[in-house]
Order: C-alpha cells, then structure tokens, then sequence
C-alpha cells in the first residue's frame, strides 16, 4: 500500500471507516492528520474520517496553549485541542502528547485536575497515554531537589565555623530563609539578627 501522506510504499494502516482504502505509515500520522486509538480495538482513522472533540472551545482573549503557552487556534482542530471537562484549557496536541507521556498513569486536565471525561476524551483524540509509576518528573533528581528546603548561607561572608550548611535550631548559627522567596538563608549572626528577629528577607526580595 502507498501511504497518502508521504505516497511512498510500505504503508500497513489503513483507516477503519468502511469503504476508505486511505493507508498510511504511523510516524506519517501527525503529518496527514490521522489518529490511531492506542486501547480498545486500537483503530486507526484518516483525516476526513477520524473522531472529532464534540465540544467547542470557548473564545478566550488570551489564546495559548496551557501547557507552553504558545498561541493556539481559537477553534478545536487537529492540533488544537480542549478539556472537555473545563473547556477552558486549550493545549496544542504534541504538548498535550508529551505531557501524557511522562504523567503516565496520573495523567490529568492541567489546568481542571479532571481525570476520567479527560482521560477518555484524549484516549479517543488518539493522545497515548504511557503506563509509567511516578511521573518522570517525581524521578528526576533535578525536579526532585525543589522539594528540598533550601539549606545555606547566602550572605557575602559567612562567620559560622562550621560553614554555610551548618546549621542550629536556635542562637547564632540558627539558619533563617527569605520569608517571600525562601531560596536563599542566612544565619541570625552573619546578617546581625536579634534572637527575637522571626523573619527575613534577602536583598532581591
């Protein structure tokens, strides 16, 4: 079979409506707007025949995809596509995709947190969804190090003997953190602060 998106040979999907003989490759999808559903019977549709979202996206002033923020179409189409749950959040396919991908089994709306009319609606949209346990970002030492509380001094000359990391539940070497931003610390000593002193802000705060 000959693949109408890129008309080379080899082609071996071939779109489930009856009576379409429209074949394609399955990296040639994206470009000939085709969907395949990766559950259930896993069918494969061309573009005049695959699912349509039912629902419409609300116009909105600010038009971006809520995943990069990129300006999106004010429509549904093939590459815009809508929660069906909030309607509200916009997101370009391939962003969406990616994010099914290493969400995995907590794959949810970005923006509702809705879960089952989401999850079906993408499923259908022909979005595959990864069976990963915990998302990529919960294993990535770099995401991982945001949930640890910043633990240092910060300032131009640290006085502490045991260094910037040492740190004291009270006194002077107790380590305070930049009550509006909290990434970066000083010890009550190295920024001349009163025993009594409850908070602090750092100089870019």
């Amino acid at each position: 079979q000959n693949c109408f998106a890129c008309s080379k040979t080899g082609a071996t999907i071939t779109c489930w409506k009856t009576g379409c003989d429209r074949s394609f490759h399955l990296p040639c999808a994206p470009q000939g707007e085709c969907v395949t559903q990766f559950f259930g019977l896993y069918r494969s549709f061309c573009w005049e025949h695959r699912p349509r979202q039912a629902v419409q996206a609300h116009p909105r002033q600010n038009n971006t995809c809520s995943i990069c923020l990129d300006t999106v179409e004010d429509k549904t189409s093939y590459k815009t596509m809508v929660c069906p749950a909030c309607q509200d959040a916009h997101f370009h396919r391939h962003c969406i995709q990616r994010l099914a991908l290493h969400a995995g089994i907590c794959f949810h709306c970005p923006c509702c947190q809705n879960q089952e009319p989401f999850l079906m609606e993408m499923l259908t949209m022909g979005i595959r969804i990864s069976k990963r346990l915990p998302p990529s970002w919960e294993s990535d030492p770099a995401v991982g190090a945001l949930d640890q509380r910043h633990s240092r001094c910060d300032t131009g000359t640290c006085l502490c003997p045991g260094g910037r990391k040492h740190t004291e539940k009270e006194g002077p070497w107790e380590l305070l953190l930049c009550s509006s931003c909290a990434a970066e610390g000083t010890h009550r000593h190295c920024s001349s602060l009163e025993n009594s002193t409850s908070s602090w802000e750092c100089k870019g705060c």
